[in-house]
This record gives C-alpha cells, structure tokens and sequence, in this order.
C-alpha cells in the first residue's frame, strides 16, 4: 500500500478467480466449483472439491474456512486436512444465501444473509440455528463489522444501509443512497466514526456515524461498480477497486472529511485497440482503447505509468458535467502517431477518433489533450457525418502532422500552432479512402495509399505527385520503417508486399495468413517484419531472405503489435483483452534457428505471458534444435565444381619460396658462448673504490658440432610415393605433406630428386598426385604451393628428363584453364561490388 508496487506474484489458476479471502496465513481463490489456498502469496497448497456449482462467498474461519455455491449449499472446510466439516444446505425459496460474516467474539458463529431479507445467526461447531432476524424484506447484500462488538452494517438492494446491533435485534441507525444496491461497505477506524459505502455507478458515500448524516460524497470514484473496499486498519487511507481495471488508495487529510487519491494503478477499462512505443529508449508503450481514454505503459515499473485521460470536444463542459453525463467526449482514438522531438515545446501525438473528422493533438509532458483540433477550415462550423479522418502521421522532427480522410484528401497542418498547411492533389490525393500515410526520415517524400489499390509519392514541401505505382489488391494499412526506406503493405486479400522508396518497387510479398491483417511492426534493424491477422498467428518475415522465420498461433486474435526501438520485446494487444503483453526476444540471448519455416509447418499455440512465471512448453524442442546448430559440420567439399581450398593457416603455406630467406634471418650472428663458472669469492682490484677483476677471454673456442654427413634412408612420404605409382592413390602421400610443416616438407621435396638419394619415377609420381589435386579443385592454394617449391628446388632435373618435361607441360596446362576461370569470376564480383559501393541507386 505504501508504494502500491506488485510484492508477489502467484501461481496462475486453470480459469479466472471468481471468489476471493484471506486470513492471516492463507490466501482463499475460488473458480468455478473449486476452492484453493494459496500459501507464501505463490503455490497452492491446499484444493477443497466438494461444491456442485460455482461459489460465489467465501468466510475464512479460524482453522477453517466456509463456502458457499449458488444451489445455497454451505460447506465449512477443515483448512489443513481438507476434509468437510459440515454441510448445509438451505431452501431458495425461503433463505438463499447472499451474504456471510463472522461476528467479532462471538465463537464458532456466523451471520447469514438471505435474499429474502432475513438473517440467520448459526453456531457452526454445534450446527446450530441460533437466532432469526426478520430482517427488512429487501435481499441483504453486505455484511460488514463494525468497530464496536455485536454491531453489523447490513447493506440491502434498495440502497439502504441498517447499522443493526445483533445482540439486541434493534436498530441503531439507518442510511439511504439513492445510486442502486450497496455493493461494499467499510468502516474508519482511525478515532473518526466514519461509515463508507459503494454503490454500481462507480460513487461513493461517506457517512458521519456520530451526527447520523451524509458527510460527503466521492463521485466518479470508478467508471463501473465498486467492487472491493477496505479502510487500512488505524490509518485514514481507503483502498477501492472495480471492474474499469484500476487500484486507488484515497487519503482523507482535507477539510469537510473529503478525500483524494493518494496513489493508483489503472489500466484499460475497454480493450485497447492501438499501442506504439513511444521514444528510442523502449520504455513507454503508448496504448489507445475503445474506453476512449490515451494512457502510458512503461515496462520498466508501474509507477511511470501515466494517464492522458480521454479525448473532449470542450474540456470545460465536460469538467462540468462529469463522466455520466459527458455529452462532450470524443469517440475512442483508432490511429495515432508520436515523436519525441519538440515534445517538451508542443504537442508530440496526434491522433484520429472512430468516426469523426477532428484530429485531437496529446502533450506526453503534461499527460494531458492538448490545444489543437486539427479538421479542414470548410468543416469548422458544421461537421459531416460520413467524412472521418482515416490515417494519420508525425514528421520525425516533429513539427508537422499529417492527416488522411475518407474522401481521399491528404491534409498537413503544423503541430506547433495547428494551422493548415496545405493539402496533396487536386481537391483530394485519391480517388478511394486513405487508407495510410507515411513520412519519410527527412521529410522529403511523403507516401499515401488509397483503397483504389494506389500507392502515390509526393514531395512533401511542393506537393507535387513524384511516382504513383498500382497494387495487386487494396492496402489496408501502410508502415514505414525511416532509416531503411522499408515500407510494409498489408492488402486487403491477407498478403502483405514491402516497397523500396529509394527504387520505388516491390521488393518482397509474402503470403501465408488466412484473415485480415490487424498491424504490422519491422525489427529496430529493418531485418524483420512482424505481422498479426485475425487468423490468429503472429508471424515474423525475414526480409533479406524473403522467408518466414517464425510463426505461432494465439488464442485470441493479435489487434495491435510494435517492437521495441531496442529489439528486446514485442507488445501487443488482442481482442477482448485488456492487458498488454510482452513477448521476448529469445535472439538477443539464446541461439535460435533463423532457418525458414517448411511450406507444410503448422504453428503451435503459445500461451500469453503473464506475470507469473510459467514453464515454457517449447523449451525442449528449442533446446535441441539449438543443439543441431552447434554440432553443424561443414563439409569438406561443398561442390566438385566448385574450387575448394584447405583450411590449413597460412603459415604452413605461404611462405615455402622463402624458407631460405627466413632461415637466413633467423640464423644467429655468431655461435652461443658457454658462459664461465664464477667463482664463490669474485676477485677485487685493490684501491679506495671497491671494482671486481675482468675475467679474461678464452681464444681457444671449440666447435662441438659432429659431422654425421648424409643418412640415406627412404622416408615415409618418399614410400607412400612410391606405392602410389602402382596403385594410382594419393590421398596417403597427400595427407603425410598436409601434416608437415614448412622446413619438414622442404627437406621431403629435396630428398625426392636422385642426388638426394631419390629418383626421377619418385618425381613423377609427385606431379601426378598435383596433377590429381588441380585436377579435383580441392586444396587448390596447397597444390600451388607445393609445385612452386617444387619446382624451384629441381628446375635443372625436370628440363633435362624428358618424361618428366611431358608431365609439367601437361600440368601447366590444366593450371592456365583453372586459373583463366577462377580470374573472370573474381573480376566479375569486384565488378559488382564497385558498381554497388559508387553507384547512385
């Protein structure tokens, strides 16, 4: 209460809790017939079956806990054993059960309220009727203690409330609203005897107990019929909430006894039909609802959230008049757009209503309508029933609004003072309804889409039309992504086509839903496009790949998407939902398949997030996939036609032809000298500073190098070699070089030629296994480097044998055809590539 701030969050029930108590330990929620008991605010611990139909009134009672269920079958419950206690059932016709209490000191009792007025008191241990009220011939809606013993609030159908002392059957007072049944009563107990009471219109009463008046009344607490109210134990803080989705703590600290809201939390109270993040932070999601209020979501904590309240021909009047009577309150908004530039100046959101012409401006800074009713100067006296405002959109630096009608016209006023500035065409932009509008970055182009199936480019300062391209169907909705001049178009038979605005053509068009298409968002990078369709699937688009990547079936229809500028979440709104939800984006951290999606793949369905935490059914199926991702091993040859090259460093290859220069380099200066033995006492030279002798120089230095000369002995390599003249297979041979370092293969080539103890047939079953190699394509850069060492090292040999001449001739001939290729698709590529970094597209 203190911060109003979510402290826990419990496990979620199969359906929506009906029913709800708590005692100091437990926490009671009923659904359907089923009643469960929630411990430490998360798990259940405890489930009671028993009830035949839904239970509508719960009364925690010391070690255990009464339930009642609309057949009027009352059924006490042993809390820890679970087991039934005792079990009542009543007569409809002559005690149906609306209301149950349990009066402070009396023991093991409770107070029964009927819908035929009366009341019963039971002594539940003894089953025990102990006493009849004939009550007040109206149905008994709350029951409720007050702070002194034997006194009880009675709240009945006809707007009566009876403060009737239970001991003495006598009535101590009694109030009247004139607003419908009493739906809750409470009761101060901070030394004021202050009695409140809740009515179904959303009012409440506050009545002075002490001078048995009206003291105040708080109009307009909710929308809807107050549900749940509670004064905070000692403290002049009431708590209320109802059905239009909203918490409010009121404090009582004025004068006159009145009170004003401390702290609240409110969502919707209508679902919302159109939500777009607002700024690049990712922070706040702005959401437009058909209760036809603006409000602010922010992801981070609900304490940033914020009302802009709802739209109003004349805030004034309405002021006046009140919600009920607001004759004056514009229709729930469809479109808006905003910008953070200049929000702190003007108006930064604009947005069009359901049916009606005016555009209203919204200022986030002050969270409030702001001062601009933006329509055309002919409609500003009377205003056309069947032209509305269609589309509508914000220049990026926010200076300019522009706004498309159901006649076709394209109007642009500015934000800042809201006079007109101009429209697109002549007399109107299309011949059909707007059905889009988009601006691009830098205000250059502004793009329009009618429902005669045109999309049109005009300038945007001198109007003038640029391009106009024809669609295969009409759009439904345009979106454009600024930084990538990406433009997204959903069509009205459920595809959806992406146009370049810098080529003016259609890039990509994907197919695959089965139902209109409700929004579209793009990823923060312009790689994505996320869609949602009344076919129920969210699908994600890669528009480089011109694939789907993703796709999972919900199970209410998505009504509005956006992504947030960060790439971290995406939100969106479905139909007869009144929350936002927020689906992560597992790329940003976790390894995800982005490999497109079977034409035969059937979508799962995906439970919506919650605020508790679920188990994700997919997560096993993720985990493995992620697993065939890591262990992928690329092939050794990804084609036979295709030139493959080693995957070997370069400093096993590259450097061959320079092995006697590096050798040389590395070769050090003079030979390692052995250094002398000090002895333990190191001499000094006599004299007042202390200096130790020189040791002196030994001429007589000995090489301790052996000569062992030649060992001609045949090496693996130079056997495999020769094996292979037989059999004509060189992978053996091939493989030993590839394992070899630089000098090693050196010394293997030298000893091939006859005065290194090999010979000339060695030799030529050397070049064949090149010659294989060049021939197959594959370890293309190995084989040129081991020729050219090759043939550095026995040019004189391969000139003077003429077998081996025919061999190299042969080889030289098969390197021109190779290389001639390889060269015309690399000046092919380098072609390209300069075109594409220089030319003007």
């Amino acid at each position: 209460v203190k911060k109003l701030g979510i402290v826990a969050v419990s496990n979620a029930l199969p359906q929506d809790i009906t029913c709800l108590a708590a005692d100091r330990m437990l926490i009671f929620a009923s659904y359907d017939n089923i009643l469960h008991a929630f411990a430490r605010n998360k798990e259940v611990v405890h489930t009671y079956e028993g009830h035949k139909a839904r239970i509508h009134l719960l009364q925690p009672f010391g070690d255990h806990v009464i339930s009642v269920d609309v057949d009027n079958v009352l059924i006490v419950w042993n809390i820890q054993s679970e087991e039934e206690y005792l079990q009542v059932d009543f007569d409809k016709a002559t005690f149906a059960v609306s209301a149950v209490l349990h009066p402070s000191t009396y023991l093991n009792k409770i107070l029964l309220g009927s819908e035929q007025g009366s009341l019963q008191l039971w002594n539940i241990r003894s089953n025990k009727l102990l006493y009849s009220f004939p009550g007040w011939h109206l149905a008994v809606t709350t029951l409720e203690q007050a702070p002194a013993v034997d006194v009880v609030a009675v709240g009945l159908v006809s707007g009566h409330i009876i403060v009737h002392n239970i001991k003495f059957d006598e009535t101590l007072m009694k109030f009247q609203q004139d607003w419908g049944p009493i739906t809750a009563i409470s009761f101060r107990t901070d030394g004021h005897p202050v009695m409140a009471a809740g009515s179904p219109i959303g009012h409440i009463a506050l009545w002075d107990l002490e001078e048995k008046k009206l003291m105040c009344q708080m109009q307009d607490a909710h929308s809807t019929a107050i549900a749940g109210m509670s004064f905070v134990p000692g403290e002049p803080l009431l708590i209320t909430n109802a059905a239009d989705n909203a918490v409010r703590v009121w404090i009582f600290d004025g004068p006159g006894g009145t009170g004003r809201v401390l702290r609240s939390r409110m969502g919707h109270s209508a679902p919302p039909t159109k939500i777009r993040y607002h700024g690049q932070n990712g922070e706040q999601i702005l959401s437009a609802g058909q209760d036809g209020t603006l409000q602010s979501f922010s992801t981070v904590h609900e304490k940033f959230n914020k009302s802009l309240g709802r739209g109003s021909i004349n805030k004034k009047k309405s002021k006046k008049k009140g919600l009920k009577l607001d004759t004056m309150a514009l229709p729930p908004i469809t479109v808006f757009a905003s910008e953070v530039a200049h929000q702190s100046d003007w108006d930064g959101i604009v947005a069009c209503h359901q049916g009606y012409i005016t555009c209203t401006t919204w200022n986030y800074q002050k969270t409030s309508m702001g001062a601009h009713k933006l329509r055309p100067e002919e409609f500003s006296k009377h205003k056309p029933i069947d032209i509305y405002a269609t589309a509508v959109d914000i220049t990026s630096c926010g200076n300019f609004a522009v706004i498309g009608l159901s006649t076709g016209r394209v109007d642009v006023y500015n934000m800042q003072s809201g006079i007109h500035r101009g429209s697109y065409g002549n007399k109107r932009a299309h011949e059909g309804a707007i059905r889009g509008v988009a601006v691009d970055g830098l205000n250059q182009l502004i793009i329009t889409a009618g429902s005669e199936g045109l999309i049109k480019f005009w300038k945007f300062k001198t109007k003038d039309l640029v391009y106009s391209t024809e669609l295969s169907s009409s759009p439904s909705g345009i979106l454009l992504h600024r930084d990538s001049g990406i433009l997204g178009i959903a069509l009205d038979d459920f595809s959806i086509s992406v146009l370049d605005i810098e080529t003016r053509k259609i890039v990509r068009t994907f197919s695959g839903h089965h139902g209109r298409i409700n929004d579209m968002t793009f990823s923060p990078d312009g790689r994505w496009l996320i869609t949602s369709s009344m076919d129920c699937t969210i699908k994600t688009w890669d528009l480089p790949s011109g694939c789907l990547i993703d796709c999972f079936l919900v199970d209410s229809a998505a009504v509005s998407l956006t992504m947030s500028p960060t790439g971290d979440f995406l939100a969106s709104t479905h139909v007869d939902d009144l929350g936002i939800y927020l689906w992560s984006n597992r790329s940003l951290y976790s390894l995800v398949s982005l490999r497109p999606l079977p034409a035969d793949y059937e979508p799962s369905m995906v439970t919506r997030p919650s605020t508790c935490p679920v188990q994700d059914v997919d997560v096993a199926g993720d985990e493995e996939t992620c697993d065939e991702m890591i262990e992928y091993v690329s092939p050794e040859r990804l084609g036979e036609q295709l030139v493959t090259l080693s995957s070997l460093p370069e400093s096993r290859w590259k450097n061959l032809l320079s092995l006697d220069v590096i050798k040389k380099k590395n070769k050090p200066r003079e030979p390692p000298k052995v250094p002398k033995s000090a002895p333990f006492f190191i001499p000094t030279v006599p004299g007042l500073i202390p200096r130790y002798i020189a040791p002196e120089e030994e001429n007589d230095t000995q090489s301790k190098v052996v000569n062992l000369g030649v060992l001609a002995q045949k090496s693996d390599f130079y056997i495999h070699l020769e094996e292979a003249l037989r059999t004509n297979e060189y992978t053996a041979p091939f493989n030993l070089l590839k394992s070899l370092g630089p000098s090693y293969i050196e010394i293997e080539l030298r000893g091939l030629a006859p005065e290194g103890g090999g010979s000339t047939e060695v030799m030529l079953s050397f070049l064949r296994m090149i010659g294989l190699m060049l021939n197959n394509k594959y370890n293309f850069e190995l084989a040129q480097a081991y020729l050219a060492l090759f043939l550095k090292l026995h040019l004189k040999i391969l000139s003077s044998e003429p077998n081996l001449l025919e061999e190299v001739s042969r080889l030289s001939i098969q390197l021109e055809e190779t290389w001639i290729h390889l060269r015309t698709l690399f000046n092919q590529s380098l072609c390209v590539l300069t075109y594409m970094r220089s030319a003007l597209l």
